[in-house]
């Protein structure tokens, strides 16, 4: 039931992204528009499209939040991925997604800092507090829903060959 609810959401928000998507709506508002003097602006008029556009609307809130939040934890992962692999990346930035906003914020804050730095020609420093080890070095282990599930020993199942860094 969840893949094909997947599969609705992210076509769904594909369409609905389209200029012909958006055309076929201002057509329909426009034809709902030209046809009150027919039902002489009556309260069912009304109605209609308040109604269709109440229902459109409180769909695709749902269907277009379940692709954003898929698409947002994708490149989370794609992101952490890219920290985690980079020689001279600071572990500290892996998972920085499920600090408050008040920690988001004065890392943002430092980042820019060292970003205005570097546009005025200053060399790139790393960011304050402590220095961030590389995740290896450390024995970065991965949170608990992050890691995939494994089949009990003796089941038929294959573990992956584990990653190791290089050096």
């Amino acid at each position: 039931m969840e893949k094909q609810f997947v599969k609705f959401a992210t076509a769904t928000a594909k369409v609905a992204g389209k200029p012909w998507t958006f055309i076929a709506c201002l057509v329909i508002v426009l034809l709902w528009a030209v046809s009150g003097p027919i039902f002489k602006f009556s309260e069912s008029w009304q109605l209609v499209i308040n109604t269709g556009t109440t229902i459109v609307t409180f769909l695709m809130v749902f269907l277009i939040q379940n692709t954003q939040n898929r698409d947002g934890a994708a490149m989370q992962a794609k992101l952490d991925e890219l920290v985690f692999a980079v020689k001279r990346a600071d572990a500290r930035f892996i998972g920085i997604e499920h600090l408050t906003e008040k920690e988001l914020d004065a890392i943002l804050e430092e980042v820019e800092e060292r970003g205005l730095a570097v546009h005025a020609g200053k060399p790139a420093r790393a960011i304050g507090g402590t220095p961030g080890a590389r995740a290896e070095a450390i024995g970065a282990v991965q949170p608990k829903r992050a890691r995939p599930k494994t089949k009990p020993a003796g089941t038929g199942s294959r573990k992956k060959p584990s990653r190791k860094p290089t050096p």
